[in-house]
Parts: structure tokens; sequence; C-alpha cells
């Protein structure tokens, strides 16, 4: 299994040189069907909060350029083969950083617990902030409750009227530009 806290030593500051910050790095199955491993690899422009295609290809090739030159000098990071997903966090975007639970207060979230707190695994409902190491939310059947955040797994904003109202329009800059290449099957 690949080491995250090493892999973001290596991919955050390929972010920051193209002013972006890191929203998350995630290794998962790849959605390539194919078996493998994915690395995924959440950014934003912090004056939009999102990524448009050109900064997605920008930074997809500064963190490979890095990994090959990581793994030509002897230190592979990822064993075996992978693909890399760089993108932006969306608008049900995942709440990975203390300023995500605090900027995203007053929107519905879903938060997944490492293990039961208070006889809950998962809460659901408005997200109030985050004070201190401890995440608060209204949750539809507890209440307000208030989790370590050292304790949550994973959260993540639920897609609502009001959350779309309150995002800003996206950049779809370079869209119309995107070509598919529909790759030809070696006959058998």
């Amino acid at each position: 299994m690949a080491d995250i806290a090493r892999l973001v030593e290596v991919i955050e500051p390929e972010a920051k040189a193209l002013g972006l910050e890191l929203v998350r790095v995630k290794m998962m199955q790849s959605e390539a069907g194919d078996g493998g491993e994915a690395l995924q690899v959440m950014a934003e422009d912090p004056a939009t909060g999102q990524l448009i295609i050109d900064q997605c290809a920008a930074l997809s090739r500064r963190i490979s350029d890095r990994m090959d030159a990581l793994e030509e000098a002897g230190t592979v990071l990822i064993e075996g083969a992978y693909h890399l997903e760089v993108s932006s966090p969306g608008i049900d975007r995942p709440l990975t950083r203390d300023k995500d639970f605090a900027n995203w207060a007053g929107h519905e979230a879903k938060i997944a617990m490492a293990r039961d707190f208070d006889g809950q695994r998962t809460l659901r409902g408005e997200l109030k902030g985050i004070a201190g190491e401890g995440v608060t939310i209204v949750d539809r059947k507890a209440g307000a409750v208030t989790v370590p955040r050292d304790q949550i797994h994973s959260a993540q904003l639920v897609l609502t009227d009001a959350l779309i109202a309150a995002t800003r329009p996206l950049d779809t800059s370079g869209a119309d530009e995107i070509i598919e290449i529909e790759e030809e099957k070696a006959d058998d």
C-alpha cells in the first residue's frame, strides 16, 4: 500500500508551484475496469474553488514528471501500475481540511466515522463548523453532535439546491477543445 503522507509531500509542492491547493490525495481502485489502482489527486484554485481543464492538465504533467524523476532515482512511491487522476473537488466535494469544515458550515454534509461514535457510524445533517479538534454537525437523528476530527473517516457535502446556489458557476474553459481519441483494438 502506498504511503499517502509521503505522496502528499511529493505532490503538494507541485500544486503550490501552480498556485493551487491540495484537497485530497487518495489511492483507490481504478475506474478503468482493469483491476489496477488509481492515484486520485484533488486540487483547487483558491480563487475559484475549482480547477479548469488546463490547470488539471498542468498539475497532472507536473506530478507525472516528479514521480518519474523519483522513480528513475530509485524511489518508488507506488508499487506496480497505476492511473493518475487529477480533478477538481466538485460541488459535493470531500471535506478534508479544517478550513473545509469552516468554509462550508451551514450546508448539509455526510460524515462517516472511523468507528461508532455514540452508537452511530454515519452522521448527516447541517454542518455547523469546526472548533479546535471538534467538528459539529446537526445530525437528523441525534441532533447537534461534536465529533473528534481525528475520528472522521470521510466527510463530504451533500448536493442540495442551497449548495448549488452557493457554489460559484463552474468554469468550462477548454471543455470545447477536448478531443476524444478512440483506441483501436488489436485483432485476436
